[in-house]
């Protein structure tokens, strides 16, 4: 029975991928890195009111980047001289090239842009555009002296009806205190490879995507990171805390002022399904045994309104279910709760783990602001809200605001709160947990803590980006599951506290050329635990980079 339906899984696949190749489309999709410095200039010029730019999902498309840069050229002179001179920067990589017919493969050459690049061919009905990966990190501080040393390639480009891309980066480390490095801290958690020692250790990353697009949608099959929301310091609905995953993406935008988002994506349990794992009879060789692991899925939609500009308003669900793929969460205007209820027959040994959240975000209604506000519902009883006996207020929510030009031109200041209360990501069932490889899928904190943020920001010359934050958190216990479902009154927010900290963050990065950056940072953390013992912590990264992580 098992196998039958797995089998009937990768036919939905095949039978996806030949749909989509069959339609007669022209490919434009081609998304761009979450963590590329184009995110906060555009961020920027869309809290100033110059653009329109819809980031609440990412990453975007470079489609979407290069219409943003390309409205921001229209007001060129509306921007100070360092906004100009980023312009002309990130028009070099971003700027649409039209193909020629006698198009040629060139090798570390500017290409039309004057954009260097390590190989492109910009033919008129195919282009290709390839750079390698290098990098090179020192990490220093308390209890860690280690180094970080990266390399590989990325490539994309679009044939006619298709775009696509691929990235991969191989990492290792060597050193003291690479097993804690990513603790307790929004850095994105690692598979690691090989035999890894205390002071040794290998781990890679694959993104890729092939995409359709048409005048107002795309759909994609690819293995990314999918970001929902605003967040300083962490995102509570989906962060980049867990490792990439692979999925199905389908955007659709009808009006410009209605979006529609969906994603099904293939989730690793990292526990072992007894039932469907066999011995090889190998002759002992490594185990004499077949592994298998409890399948995990999430579905999630999103409907997104501009009621007028600067203002949008997101709403969204997801279902985290496991065992077999189910055609119902394959229906994107599903909805995904009470499907799931009916299919289980009502039952909570049954069904699976779902989240409904929201999304405000206002930019220059206030002049040079950004207000938002996200929250996500675990579970929660509206009867019995505000019943402190029998309320079950598993959510998390975040608000923050920022001003930029502020004092001083492209000065940004702003604060955050984000709070999760006890229980919000956990299930009864631990393959249904809110989490990829045991890593959050949300915010890096977990629940039953909060964060409090202020930052600033500040580009002095052209593409120079300093950086400071001071935060303070505060984390109680995770509970127990007799609690989390039976327990009434619930625990109250942080019971069994286990700790608080405060942390302060310094960060200066340079592009130098397209995608080639000096970046170094200091941070200090002083903890105090529940049993009365404080420490502190320091920790000072200094790198090179050709290409983002």
């Amino acid at each position: 029975m098992r196998i039958r339906k797995t089998v009937d899984g990768r036919r939905w696949g095949i039978a996806l991928f030949f749909m989509i190749s069959s339609l007669g489309l022209y490919a434009q999709t081609v998304w761009e890195n979450h963590r590329s410095e184009i995110y906060p200039y555009l961020y920027r010029m869309s809290q100033k009111g110059l653009i329109d730019f819809q980031d609440i999902i990412r990453p975007v498309s470079r489609l979407q980047i290069a219409n943003a840069l390309d409205s921001l050229q229209a007001k060129k002179i509306q921007l100070s001289s360092i906004e100009q001179k980023e312009l002309a920067f990130y028009l070099q990589e971003f700027k649409a090239i039209e193909g020629s017919d006698d198009a040629k493969i060139k090798l570390i050459k500017k290409d039309a842009n004057q954009r260097l690049r390590g190989l492109f061919l910009h033919h008129k009905d195919f282009q290709l555009n390839a750079d390698p990966f290098g990098s090179i990190m020192q990490v220093s501080g308390s209890g860690k002296n280690f180094t970080q040393v990266s390399n590989g390639i990325q490539f994309w480009g679009q044939a006619k009806k298709f775009a696509f891309q691929f990235s991969y980066r191989d990492f290792t480390e060597t050193g003291k205190g690479i097993d804690t490095f990513r603790k307790e801290n929004p850095e994105t958690g690692i598979i690691k490879l090989f035999n890894p020692s205390a002071t040794n250790q290998n781990f890679s990353e694959i993104r890729t995507n092939i995409s359709y697009t048409w005048n107002n949608g795309s759909i994609s099959i690819g293995k990314d990171h999918l970001l929902w929301g605003y967040g300083e310091n962490g995102r509570i609905v989906l962060s980049d805390k867990a490792p990439t995953a692979p999925f199905v993406r389908f955007n659709y935008k009808p009006f410009k002022w209605l979006q529609f988002n969906y994603a099904h994506t293939w989730l690793n349990s990292n526990m072992i399904d007894s039932n469907a794992t066999y011995g090889t009879n190998s002759g002992g060789v490594s185990g004499n045994i077949r592994i298998r692991y409890i399948p995990k899925y999430m579905a999630s939609h999103t409907i997104i309104f501009k009621p007028i500009k600067g203002l949008d308003i997101a709403v969204g669900e997801s279902i985290v279910y496991s065992d077999d793929l189910d055609i119902g969460f394959f229906i994107p205007i599903n909805f995904f709760k009470i499907y799931d209820n009916n299919r289980s027959n009502y039952s909570i040994n049954a069904g699976s783990n779902g989240q409904f959240f929201t999304q405000i975000s206002s930019r220059n209604h206030l002049k040079n602001t950004h207000l938002y506000a996200s929250v996500m519902i675990d579970e929660i009883r509206v009867a019995q809200i505000f019943n402190r006996a029998k309320s079950r207020n598993q959510l998390g929510y975040t608000f923050g605001a920022s001003v930029t030009d502020a004092f001083l031109h492209y000065l940004t200041l702003g604060a955050e709160y984000t709070r999760i209360n006890p229980f919000v990501y956990n299930n009864l069932l631990p393959a249904q947990n809110y989490t990829q490889y045991d890593l959050s899928l949300g915010d890096w904190m977990g629940n039953n803590a909060d964060r409090m943020t202020l930052f600033a920001k500040y580009t002095p010359l052209p593409r120079l980006k300093t950086y400071a934050r001071l935060q303070s958190i505060r984390k109680g216990g995770a509970g127990t599951l007799a609690q989390q479902y039976i327990a009434e009154p619930q625990p109250g927010f942080l019971f069994d506290f286990q700790k608080s900290r405060t942390d302060l963050f310094l960060q200066a990065s340079y592009e130098l050329i397209n995608n080639f950056y000096l970046t170094g940072s200091y941070q200090f953390l002083k903890q105090s635990l529940s049993s009365g013992i404080k420490n502190t912590n320091t920790t000072v990264q200094v790198g090179i980079s050709y290409g983002l992580k």
